[in-house]
Formats: C-alpha cells, structure tokens, sequence
C-alpha cells in the first residue's frame, strides 16, 4: 500500500508540474513614449494684410478729361493719365515720369507748367498758350481763361471747386462780372471777398 501511494504522489507531482509549464504566459507590452510638454505657446498667425485703398488725383492741362480721378493704392502717373481720358493729340509727355507713384491729393499737369503756388508734376509742353493760359495784367487769374492748375493755386480753392468753376464756366459761358462767381457752387460771401481781388474776367 505504501508503495502504491508513493506511486500516486509521483503521478500527482509530475501531472502538477505539467500543468505550470504548459500554463500561458503574457507578453509584456512596451509602452509608448508619450509626447514632451512644453511651456511654448504655438505661434501666431500673421493678421491679413488690409485690403488696397483708393487715392484721389487731380488731372490738369492737355487731357481729354480734366478733373479729378480715383485710382487704386498704388496707381502710377500712366494710370492718372488714362482715367484722365489720355492726353491729347501733340502733347510732348516726355518729361513726365509716367511710372511715378502717385500720392492722394497730388496735381498732375500735362503740357502745362504750374503757376506759382500750384503743386504737381510740371507738364511737358512749356508754358501754356494763349488759348489756356489764365494770367491776366497784375498777376490775377482769368476766370475766363484760366486752367484747373491756376484756380486750384488760389487761396480757399482746391481741385474740387476749380472743376465747378470750369464746369460752370463751360455750361453757362464766360464770366461777365467776377461776381459771377457767387453763382458757383461753393462759393459763398466770405469765399467770395477772399477771392474777388485775386481774380479779372
């Protein structure tokens, strides 16, 4: 009988020990590096750019139509030209920088060369002729004659209401009296007594 236990003892044992061998084992799993943390914060993003302005030119002397032009940010003397009609047949440009920037509020003359006071780039053609200049005896402007340049360059009149003047000038006839000019859009009594002395039909 002992030795029968003995045996069964064995059996247990050796069936014990194949059943821890043949158990599963778990594979050990590598962990993945979780990303550093830092302190920075993300760059910024760059502000849209605003978008292009718009510039207001006067153009004056030998173009098809004289007055004021809008021109995107950045348009150059060309571009003033073109809005401006073109200039007309015969006039010498040479002297103007066409590819010049131009600058909100500036004067272009074409062919025509700014009186005393007047701002702008001086035309090409020399002095105005007969048929354009606006001088008169004791340096006074003729209402009649005078270009856009030459009312701008009066005190109290800028490119805006030299056009009206032009404009009434062109619709209603010449001038008769300087006090004509009331009749302009614009020009009111203090203008008017500002400018009655500056100026002859």
């Amino acid at each position: 009988m002992r030795a029968l236990a003995a045996v069964a003892a064995v059996v247990v044992l050796i069936a014990a020990a194949i059943a821890w061998y043949s158990r599963p084992h778990a594979e050990p799993v590598a962990a993945e590096p979780l990303p550093a943390v830092t302190d920075e914060a993300p760059p910024d993003r760059a502000a849209p750019s605003p978008g292009g302005g718009e510039v207001v030119v006067a153009v004056a002397g030998k173009v098809r139509k004289p007055g004021l032009v809008h021109l995107p940010e950045g348009a150059r003397v060309a571009d003033a030209l073109a809005a401006a009609g073109g200039v007309l047949p015969g006039t010498d440009i040479a002297l103007l920088n066409l590819a010049r920037k131009v600058t909100d509020g500036e004067l272009i003359l074409v062919g025509v060369t700014a009186p005393p006071g007047a701002a702008g780039d001086q035309g090409a053609g020399g002095p105005a002729d007969g048929a354009s200049g606006g001088g008169a005896a004791g340096g006074k402007v003729n209402l009649n004659t005078a270009t856009l340049a030459q009312l701008d360059s009066l005190p109290g009149v800028g490119p805006v209401l030299a056009q009206r003047i032009l404009d009434h000038r062109e619709k209603s006839g010449p001038f008769r009296t300087i006090s004509d000019l009331r009749q302009v859009d614009g020009i009111g009594d203090a203008r008017y007594e500002q400018l009655k002395e500056l100026v002859t039909v």
